[in-house]
């Protein structure tokens, strides 16, 4: 099995609704915010190829939102979903399974795009599969008043109708033999995030538990997380775990505009970072 690194990006977010109620002057040092407060974050996507699958887990922003839409988002980076995959030695018509962490515009918006006039919707990747699960699907297409407008029905609804969903039961194993399945609920409801066993290590694609490094300090929380108690307690349980094997667990981050992975260590004041590196190096 080997793991290709797919880059598709980066944008902007406003530091404090993604630290939450840490301040501003302590977030910064790891993560510096330019002159409106906005922080530049990777879309930093993962292919597993093994045997003949291939299978990508999340897809970035996408290209079929609107100039408004994504003047609030400010992309930037000459990386692309297409560019990176063709850079790995493929083409969107190679890829067998689309594995989506949790539907947020900026984790499944590239597993749609526009058919080549731009009058009709179609499947980014025409031959795979598309993974959600049942809880989260339901959560995603009848979205609370906080988070509808992170669900966008152009992303999710033609997943549906081109048949090519797939939704795990969360009370099951994985349907896959590369990886097993974390579930998290703080963030969003029931977003998974796969262990997948490479190189003797634990690799774990932690997506919004973890958005970078700068989060790894328990009061570090989204102000984007529906249930931030949830979220904290979910994440001290995960660190302390991989904390205690540190031979043993890799993250690899979604978000983190600059580090690709890290592996931590406990200190006196709780879980922090050890070492950071590209997948490449591991």
């Amino acid at each position: 099995m080997q793991l290709h690194v797919i880059n598709t990006g980066f944008f902007k977010l406003d530091g404090g609704a993604m630290f939450g109620v840490v301040p501003k002057s302590i977030w910064q040092r790891t993560n510096p915010a330019d002159e409106n407060n906005l922080c530049t974050w990777a879309m930093r996507c993962l292919l597993i190829e093994d045997g003949n699958q291939l299978i990508l887990i999340d897809t970035g922003i996408g290209t079929k939102q609107d100039a408004k839409f994504l003047s609030h988002y400010y992309l930037h980076g000459e990386a692309s979903l297409e560019t990176s995959l063709h850079q790995a030695g493929f083409q969107f018509t190679d890829i067998t399974d689309v594995f989506l962490t949790h539907l947020h515009f900026d984790h499944c918006g590239g597993a749609v795009q526009y058919n080549q006039n731009r009058t009709a919707l179609e499947l980014t990747f025409p031959k795979a599969r598309y993974w959600s699960n049942q809880d989260h699907w339901q959560w995603a297409t009848q979205p609370n008043a906080r988070e509808k407008a992170s669900f966008l029905k152009e992303n999710i609804f033609p997943l549906q109708e081109s048949g090519h969903l797939q939704l795990i039961n969360p009370q099951q194993a994985s349907p896959f033999t590369q990886f097993d399945i974390l579930y998290v609920d703080g963030h969003t409801d029931k977003m998974m995030l796969p262990v997948i066993p490479y190189k003797g290590k634990k690799l774990v694609y932690v997506a919004d538990l973890l958005p970078s490094v700068g989060h790894l300090p328990l009061p570090y929380v989204m102000g984007y997380d529906t249930r931030p108690l949830i979220t904290l307690q979910e994440k001290e349980q995960f660190l302390n775990v991989v904390a205690a094997e540190p031979e043993q667990y890799v993250l690899f981050f979604e978000h983190d505009s600059v580090q690709e992975c890290c592996t931590v260590k406990q200190t006196e004041k709780g879980v922090r970072l050890h070492e950071a590196f590209s997948l490449a190096d591991l």
